[in-house]
Order: structure tokens, then C-alpha cells, then sequence
């Protein structure tokens, strides 16, 4: 056993301990560090969320508060209006529709409030398409066409409804000519509701296989950027809250809302084109005047036994 003096053992313990106390000095100087970088790197993190969620905000609230801009040259009214030969009639040389308004005394009025989504227009639009084509292209009935959007909530966050719509401003404003023909291409590839429908792309497919409408053209930007989105929403709710152009109706009852010289035709799915050609003699009062084209077939689509109810109205379809 080795001897050491007294006073050399107590230096080496104390020099341990101040070793050992120095070690742990470092420590805590070194955990403080961190803890205060992280606290720096929390600051700053939740700062730039901050930021991000104020940046957020304040788009959502110019967006919203931006007006919806001009709609469409030729729907004025919130509608187009196609007469003679399915073409599109000049908003200017045309007064503004009314409850008996039409083109001369033997000229039917015949309006349409539709949604691209609802099955029941779908099956309207099936059922009589050919016979109103026959009424416009002779020159009897003039056809007013409104889209609007009152499903946009069900197509799983999509807002197929609202694009749809916008697609057919987007043609009412480029190609008007064309509008009867795109109006029936769309139903043609209408989507099962609650299914997220067609893609913008697909929309672009179906309106510019449309003769008249030509692909490349600005129709297909429009679909894209969703020009008239803003007006589309406007317009349904304005028809929802009550402002139908073309009827003394106070109240919107749904879609697909018919309307002949005014009168509101009390359309079910179980609606015959026979019953729809009866109503329209009748609402003209002039049987002789009234061609009577050949019916068109019952719709083989199945569609839901019950009108599109007419949802609370909301800032969008938004």
C-alpha cells in the first residue's frame, strides 16, 4: 500500500471536484443553449405560421368581397337566349324577358332554370330536347337556357355543378352559336351526383367536340381559371333567393324549373313528352299556331323519383 501525504490526497480530491464541477458546468451552460435555440426555432416557427394564416385570411377576404364581374355578353339576364336555326339571340335586340314575353304573337316563350348535376334535369333534357329543338328551329318557341349551381355540395368538394355552369358561360361568351348543342353534350355526359364528375380537362373534351367550338381556342383557358365562377354563384343565388327572370315567382321551387310564356310546367320524372307538348299548346293558346314535331323517345337514364330540392342559398356553391 503506497503512502501519500495527507495534505497531497486532500489536492487531488478537491482537484477532482472542481474538475467534476466544471464538466457539469459545461453541461448546464450547454443544455441552456439548446433549450434556447429551440425556443428561437419555436418563435420563429410559429411566427411564419402566423403569417402564412394571416396571409390566408386576408386573400379569402379580398377574394369575397371582390365583385363578380360581368357575366357573359349574351346572358344578360342570367340566361341565353337561342332562337331560329338553335342561334343565339343578340341580348340588344331583344327586350328583357317577362312573365308573357315573346318574339311575335305566335312565338312561344320557353325558359329553363338547370343544374349540369341535377338528374332531374338530365331526364327533362332527354325527354324533350328533340321536341325543343323542333319549336326553336321552326321559328315557334324561342328557348331561354339559365345554368346555375345549386349542387356544388355534392360532388365530393369538386364543385362540379359551379364548373359546369362556368363551362357553359365560357361558351355562351366565345362560341353563343353553339350553345343548344353544348347545353345537350353536357347532360349527354352528365355525372351520377354525389360522384366527383368530370375534371376540367374532361369538361374542355366534351364542349370542344361541339362542332362550331373550336379546341385551342380561349374556351378551354376559361374552364381552367373558372372566368365566370364568381358570376355563376352570384346568379344561383340570386334565382334562389327569389329573382327568376322570366316568371312572376317569388319562390324557387328547384330544378329543373320550366317556364312556358311564364307558366311554371309542374314537371315530375314520371312527365311524358305528350304531357309536356300538351302544356306547351296550352300555355301558347294557339293550337294551330304550335307545331307539334315528332315526340321524342322515353328516356332510357334513370333518374331520382323526386325534384332537386332548392338548397338554403349560400355565397358559393363557394
Amino acid at each position: 500500500m503506497t503512502n501519500r501525504p495527507e495534505g497531497s490526497a486532500r489536492d487531488e480530491r478537491n482537484a477532482r471536484r472542481a474538475a467534476a464541477r466544471e464538466r457539469a458546468q459545461r453541461t448546464r451552460t450547454q443544455q441552456k443553449r439548446r433549450q434556447r435555440g429551440a425556443r428561437i426555432g419555436l418563435q420563429v416557427g410559429l411566427g411564419v405560421v402566423l403569417v402564412a394564416a394571416a396571409t390566408i385570411v386576408t386573400l379569402v377576404l379580398v377574394n369575397s368581397s371582390r365583385p363578380a364581374g360581368p357575366g357573359p355578353q349574351s346572358m344578360t339576364d342570367g340566361g341565353i337566349t337561342i332562337g331560329t336555326g338553335l342561334k343565339a339571340v343578340d341580348p340588344a335586340a331583344s327586350s328583357s324577358p317577362s312573365p308573357s314575353a315573346t318574339g311575335s304573337a305566335d312565338t312561344v316563350r320557353i325558359t329553363l332554370y338547370v343544374d349540369y348535376l341535377c338528374p332531374i334535369c338530365g331526364a327533362f333534357e332527354q325527354t324533350n330536347s328533340d321536341y325543343l329543338e323542333g319549336l326553336v328551329t321552326s321559328g315557334a318557341a324561342t328557348l331561354d337556357i339559365h345554368p346555375i349551381a345549386i349542387l356544388s355540395n355534392r360532388s365530393q368538394g369538386t364543385k362540379y355543378s359551379l364548373r359546369a355552369a362556368n363551362a357553359a358561360a365560357c361558351v355562351a361568351e366565345e362560341s353563343p352559336d353553339s350553345f343548344f348543342a353544348v347545353n345537350r353534350a353536357l347532360f349527354a355526359e352528365q355525372p351520377e351526383e354525389g360522384t366527383p364528375g368530370l375534371t376540367d380537362q374532361q369538361l374542355a373534351d366534351v364542349v370542344t367536340s361541339v362542332p362550331g367550338v373550336r379546341k385551342g381556342s380561349t374556351i378551354e383557358s376559361c374552364i381552367e381559371d373558372q372566368r365566370y365562377g364568381k358570376w355563376v354563384d352570384e346568379q344561383t343565388t340570386a334565382v334562389t333567393g327569389g329573382d327568376i327572370p322570366g316568371s312572376d315567382l317569388t319562390e324557387f321551387p328547384g330544378t329543373p324549373l320550366v317556364l312556358v310564356n311564364g307558366q311554371q310546367y309542374p314537371y315530375s320524372t314520371a312527365s311524358t313528352n305528350d304531357e309536356f307538348r300538351t302544356f306547351v299548346v296550352s300555355a301558347a293558346g294557339a293550337t294551330e299556331a304550335t307545331p307539334t314535331p315528332t315526340p321524342s323517345s322515353t328516356p332510357t337514364r334513370s333518374a331520382r323519383p323526386t325534384r332537386t330540392p332548392t338548397p338554403s342559398p349560400s355565397a358559393s356553391a363557394r
